[in-house]
């Protein structure tokens, strides 16, 4: 359990970096718009590369991505559902508030939590690929059609992912996982040097959105942040644990990494997709703040409940 305290330390010590050099002016609004295009065009598509390179890929047809797609599926539908009768949120703000509701740090965070309260760094794997592969460019595709402000083409919907950056370095990472092959030095260490900036950069426009952004809250209906809250925190790992335990059979450690990766908070990444398409960017910011105040105690219940 120190490791993932210390992972949410790491964290939330780099977004109060991002909010101090906001508040003493060393920094402004600006600078947030500019981290999140180098995190979303420049860092991220590289760290894909490295992150999916190095994953098992077989991991992804198991027993346990079924229970984690339910969990995913549940809450997507859920607030999908509700903000369009509730709210009458647009197709893009929608997919924002969606992928709030479901889309966990697996990176950053799954990671450090994967290895020190399961024991092994692997068992995020098919959490990390379902997104990176599936539920990421899908959203994206949304999003890019949302702004450009018609219904696309049948050829758009299938091209437009691809020619995403985030979708591109994600099926560059997938190609170089399946074939085993290897990036020489002398491009792999550039690559990797520049996705190590994704998190870091994520963090900093993050932190300035909170000094510098509308209050907490801002023109976000309270209901509506505590229902991507809920779906996250609550709602998406009890349907994982319920279809892993009840549906599929799993137990022991098998079941804990199912609930435990479904419980993680909302990603950061979240954020700079939010602001890189200009929808829904104060529910994604104060989501990820509420689910990252409230993940780690609820990790904690689930690894006593379950371990």
């Amino acid at each position: 359990m120190e490791g993932v305290v210390l992972g949410f330390a790491t964290i939330i010590c780099v977004i109060a970096v991002g909010a101090l050099v906001a508040h003493l002016g060393v920094v402004d609004l600006g600078a947030q718009q500019v981290l999140s295009r180098v995190a979303f065009f420049v860092a991220s598509p590289a760290l894909m590369v490295t992150t999916v390179a190095e994953a098992d890929v077989h991991d992804v047809l198991s027993r346990s991505l079924v229970a984690t797609v339910a969990g995913v599926v549940v809450a997507v539908l859920a607030y999908v559902a509700i903000a369009w009768w509730r709210w009458r949120r647009t197709a893009g703000e929608q997919v924002i508030g969606a992928l709030a509701s479901s889309y966990v740090n697996a990176g950053n965070l799954g990671l450090p939590v994967a290895a020190y309260v399961l024991g092994d760094a692997a068992l995020v794997a098919p959490t990390l690929l379902l997104q990176l592969l599936v539920l990421q460019p899908a959203a994206l595709a949304v999003l890019d059609a949302d702004v450009r402000g018609r219904r696309p083409s049948v050829v758009e919907v299938v091209v437009r992912p691809f020619t995403n950056p985030l979708t591109i370095g994600t099926l560059i990472g997938l190609l170089l996982a399946v074939t085993g092959w290897t990036l020489p030095p002398v491009v792999a260490d550039p690559i990797a040097l520049i996705g190590a900036m994704a998190v870091p950069a994520m963090l900093l426009a993050y932190g300035i959105a909170l000094r510098l952004g509308p209050g907490f809250g801002g023109d976000v209906p309270a209901g509506e942040l505590v229902l991507t809250s809920t779906l996250k925190l609550a709602v998406q790992p009890l349907v994982a644990y319920a279809v892993a335990h009840h549906a599929l059979g799993l137990s022991g450690r098998a079941l804990l990494a199912v609930v435990v990766c479904s419980s993680l908070p909302t990603a950061q990444n979240i954020f700079v997709h939010a602001t890189r398409y200009d929808r829904s960017v104060t529910l994604a910011r104060d989501t990820i703040l509420v689910t990252t105040v409230g993940a780690l105690p609820a990790i904690a219940l689930v690894a006593w409940l379950l371990g």
